[in-house]
């Protein structure tokens, strides 16, 4: 069905959960993570960088929305 292994799975299931901000996703998936073999050390670099692809977007409609703040007249 899949052309990814289990912990390829694991990681992308991951990444989507840090990218959705779904706490019980991440409850679920850091367990599923270590099932697959992956170790600490490897579910928090991908962690890490589900968080800084996630900022990015956010950062983006942080600014748009004060942009228009400080742009809109009084």
């Amino acid at each position: 069905m899949s052309e990814l292994n289990t912990r390829e799975q694991s990681l992308v299931a991951l990444g989507a959960a840090i990218a959705s901000n779904c706490v019980p996703c991440v409850e679920y998936h850091i367990p599923g993570a270590r099932r697959a073999g992956l170790s600490d050390i490897e579910i928090d670099a991908a962690i890490r960088i589900a968080d800084k692809v996630r900022q990015v977007p956010a950062r983006t409609v942080l600014e748009t929305a004060l942009s228009r703040i400080e742009s809109s007249p009084e």
